[in-house]
Formats: structure tokens, C-alpha cells, sequence
């Protein structure tokens, strides 16, 4: 059951006045944003998804329509049972209708699993497994933002083909690293790069000095960080502290946010390679909307993991309109037939499998000398097309497609 640690509040939203569709199960609309609160991905989810999920039911406008609306928030402490215990709560007592963000692999898979159980609607934005879409793909879950294959196709070939060719990966061991490890591993291999070795860390971890000296130890150039949120800045803090980088030896991030980046400073952080689907200063329209994010969450820019949760509540609350139902798996069907677009990703589509494609960017991080100013931290160094930033769907094993 819930303790005041696990549920953080539960906002109604747009209470419109007049009668709720009759098709709407129990006349609202209930969202459930599942994610850590307050530890090792708080920053580059947490509270900030929040804000972004509200931020997406009022640019709907659901209050004027006359559709009522409410905001659901647990902490799943990034454990699987946790996160189960949630959703089963929410589903059966609660009532929610769709949950959405997730960070944590494992614990995306456990919900993904629930959630077919009671057929109702999961849209992952920062769960990064790309088995999600592949063979754990259901009818009723949505993939948003990115993946392990995106990453590593996004990050993995561009080291290699630049002349990191020989890797170590220091991994978080769960599901997320493991698929983040074996995605890159296979980039890697394909573009004719080497993986001279590899190791697992606890998840979450504080102390990487054991792990960082084999690293060091197999002379790799690159050593691939399969890991997020803390365990990236803390690896790299520790990193500089065993001279690795001034030995020669480059990291790569292979989930890097824009907190991360924030937490380490570009001295620490600069020349670093990475791929995300957003960053808040790509054009015009990006820009004002994480301004406008930024004066309701201290003034912190906007990651691309919070940028997939306004983006899919968005798509998820047109959906729901179209069909005049709440149902799961119609809303999950209908959300594949509508095209997307938004202020952060642009134009995008969910295909058969429910992976979310978009344009996805190879950022490079700034030099300290190079920025203008808070959170002016990525310059793009490639801009990786829609159609080939993701997985080809008849590689993903998905039994939803068909052969």
C-alpha cells in the first residue's frame, strides 16, 4: 500500500464545469506519473514531469472543452515491486487511466506487464529499454523520447566512426544497462570497433573507484558509461579525480541529460558526446516552451525526459478526444492513427510497435568558453532523421508486427 513517501499528491486539474463525456470512465480523465521523486533520477524526471504533464493538459485545454482531468504522482523508489504495487493501486482503487513517464527499466517492464494485465494505457518517456518495443511490447503501451537502440545508434556510431574504436563499458546492472550495453555493444561491433571488456556496478552507486581502475586498466579509448542520472556524473567526478581523461581515455555518456551536464559544469563535462531527442534551445518554438517550463520549476531548464511527458500527454489527451473514450488500448490504437505535434519534438508518428519516431540530435558539450550563459551547454554536431534515429520495426521482434 501507499505511505506518504510513495504518493506525493494527487492534483486535480481543468475541473470543467458541465457534464463529462459519458464514454470517460467515471467522467475523468485520470493521469499517473509514475517516477523517482527523490533520488538518483528526481532531477531529470521527478518533479519536473509534473510540471510538464500539467503544463500539456492546460495548452490542450481541457477545462474549456469540458473534459475533467486529474494528476496523479507516486515515487516508485526505482523498484519494480514498488512500482507494480502502484500501478495495481492505481488501476483498481484509484482508477487511473493511463501512467506515464516511468524512469528505471526494470521497473518499466513490471508496470508494462500490470498494465496489459488490467488493460489499460502505459506511455514510457524515460524508461529507456528498447524491449519495450520489442519483445515485451503489448497493445496498451506507447514508447516516447528515446531508447537504448536510439542512443547507441545516435552516440555508439559516431565515437567509432571518429576514431574511438576500442571500448570498455562500465554498466549499471539492470535491465537499462544491460539493454544499453548490449545495443552499443552491437553498434560498436558493426561499425568496426572492439569491446575489450566490461563490468557492472550496483544500482544505484557511490563509490566507482574499483570499477573506474579496470577501466583505466584495459587502455580503451572509450570508455562507455551504460548507466544515468547520478551514476553518469558521479562516474565522470570520480573519473577526473584518477586523471583518465588527461590519460588519454575519453567517457562516453551514453544517457546524458541536461541536469547531468548542469551537475557536473561544462569543465568537468566538456567535449562530451550525446544523444537526445530535445534540447531547450533548437529553435523558436522549443525555447518558448521551456521558458515557460522554467518559471514553474525554479527556473531550470526543461530535460528531454520531461519534454516527452508534455509531449505525450499532449498526444494522449487528442487521442482520447478523437475516440471519446478513455478506454486503454482504443486510446493506445488511436494515438498510432494520429499524426503528433508539439512545441518540443516537432512532427512525429507512433508506429505498429509503439515506438514514438522523431528526429533524435548528436549534441557535443560546450567548452566553458563557448557558452553564453546558464544552461547554454550543447552545440549539435548531427541531426539523425526520423526514419533512422530508432530501431527498423522488423528488427524488434515485436509480436504486433507483422512478418
Amino acid at each position: 500500500m501507499f505511505t506518504k513517501r510513495t504518493v506525493f499528491a494527487a492534483v486535480s486539474l481543468a475541473l470543467a464545469a458541465g457534464g463529462a463525456q459519458a464514454q470517460i470512465s467515471g467522467g475523468v480523465i485520470k493521469i499517473g506519473v509514475m517516477n523517482d521523486q527523490s533520488g538518483t533520477y528526481a532531477d531529470l524526471a521527478g518533479p519536473g514531469s509534473v510540471v510538464a504533464a500539467r503544463m500539456a493538459i492546460e495548452d490542450f485545454g481541457a477545462a474549456k472543452k469540458g473534459m475533467k482531468v486529474e494528476v496523479l504522482v507516486a515515487d516508485h523508489q526505482n523498484k519494480p515491486d514498488v512500482g507494480s504495487n502502484i500501478a495495481r493501486q492505481w488501476y483498481d482503487v484509484d482508477k487511473v487511466d493511463v501512467i506515464v513517464d516511468v524512469p528505471t527499466s526494470s521497473v518499466v517492464l513490471a508496470v508494462n506487464q500490470v498494465t496489459k494485465e488490467k488493460n489499460k494505457a502505459l506511455i514510457v518517456s524515460t524508461g529507456a529499454t528498447s524491449d519495450l518495443t520489442g519483445k515485451a511490447c503489448t497493445p496498451n503501451s506507447i514508447h516516447w523520447t528515446y531508447d537504448t537502440w536510439s542512443l547507441a545508434n545516435g552516440t555508439g556510431s559516431a565515437i567509432v566512426k571518429t576514431g574511438g574504436k576500442t571500448w570498455f563499458f562500465l554498466t549499471a546492472d539492470y535491465a537499462f544497462g544491460h539493454a544499453l550495453e548490449r545495443d552499443t555493444e552491437a553498434v560498436v561491433n558493426k561499425n568496426g570497433g572492439k569491446v575489450l571488456g566490461k563490468v557492472r556496478h550496483p544500482f544505484p552507486s557511490a563509490d566507482f573507484s574499483s570499477f573506474l581502475l579496470q577501466a583505466q586498466a584495459s587502455k580503451a579509448q572509450i570508455i562507455g558509461l551504460a548507466n544515468a542520472g547520478a551514476d553518469t556524473t558521479n562516474a565522470i567526478k570520480q573519473g577526473a579525480e584518477f586523471g583518465i581523461v588527461k590519460g588519454g581515455q575519453q567517457f562516453a555518456g551514453l544517457l546524458v541529460f541536461l541536469t547531468d551536464v548542469h551537475a557536473l559544469g561544462l569543465e568537468k563535462a566538456q567535449g562530451l558526446l550525446l544523444t537526445e531527442a530535445f534540447y531547450w534551445d533548437l529553435n523558436d518554438r522549443t525555447r518558448a516552451w521551456s521558458k515557460r517550463f522554467g518559471a514553474q520549476h525554479k527556473g531550470a531548464m526543461p530535460t528531454m525526459a520531461q519534454a516527452g511527458v508534455y509531449s505525450a500527454v499532449l498526444h494522449y489527451l487528442k487521442a482520447v478526444e478523437a475516440l471519446k473514450s478513455d478506454d486503454g488500448p482504443k486510446v493506445v490504437a488511436k494515438m498510432k492513427e494520429l499524426p503528433s505535434d508539439d512545441p518540443v519534438f516537432g512532427k512525429g508518428r507512433v508506429r505498429q510497435d509503439g515506438r514514438h519516431v522523431h528526429d533524435m540530435y548528436l549534441f557535443e558539450v560546450k567548452k566553458p568558453s563557448e557558452s553564453k550563459g546558464p544552461w547554454d551547454y550543447y552545440k549539435v554536431r548531427a541531426t539523425i532523421p526520423a526514419e533512422q534515429a530508432f530501431r527498423p520495426m522488423n528488427e524488434g521482434d515485436c509480436p504486433l508486427v507483422k512478418k
